[in-house]
């Protein structure tokens, strides 16, 4: 195995998992509905669509404490104290630390690997708790997969209300 092989190796999208940080570029052209068990990008690595203004991060899906399954259109949260750092999300908002991660684009079970969606517009599968158009959201004081109006200054505000009636956010996730 030659300096061809390396090449090959160095241009193969599969990265490490276990290696965090450093991010600089995006993936363009990714499937955001990307489900794997397998660690098919380098954890945290942010991705765009070509034509969209959206943009995405690899993460790795845990179900919590309370086993609350994925929901496309749902919003997760970053997983206990190291989430953030450790790319792992969760739809179970008892099991985080009230920090919006992203909205997921696909379904994955525990342990599995997916693209959230972190800026830009996206509808959601489940209604706000409380709000109106242009409202500041956080986690703070929703239920699971949703989100809530910012009533402190303290809150992790992570979307703003679009049309509410239609579950439209713009996302302001942090990277």
């Amino acid at each position: 195995m030659g300096w061809e092989h390396d090449l090959f190796q160095s241009l193969s999208p599969r990265r490490d998992c276990s290696i965090k940080g450093g991010l600089n570029m995006y993936q363009l052209g990714i499937d955001e509905t990307l489900v794997s068990s397998t660690c098919d990008f380098k954890l945290g690595q942010l991705g765009m669509n070509d034509g969209s203004s959206a943009v995405y991060k690899w993460v790795q899906y845990d179900t919590g404490a309370g086993s609350v399954a994925a929901v496309a259109g749902q919003v997760a949260y970053y997983y206990t104290l190291d989430g953030y750092k450790n790319n792992q999300v969760t739809s179970d908002l008892s099991d985080s630390v009230e920090i919006g991660a992203g909205v997921l684009k696909s379904t994955p079970t525990d342990g599995q690997y997916c693209w959230i969606q972190i800026k830009g517009a996206a509808t959601l599968t489940i209604a706000l708790t409380a709000g109106a158009d242009g409202d500041p959201l956080t986690p703070t004081g929703s239920g699971d997969g949703t989100l809530d109006v910012s009533g402190a200054v303290t809150d992790n505000v992570c979307a703003i209300a679009g049309d509410i009636s239609d579950k439209e956010i713009a996302c302001d996730f942090p990277f």
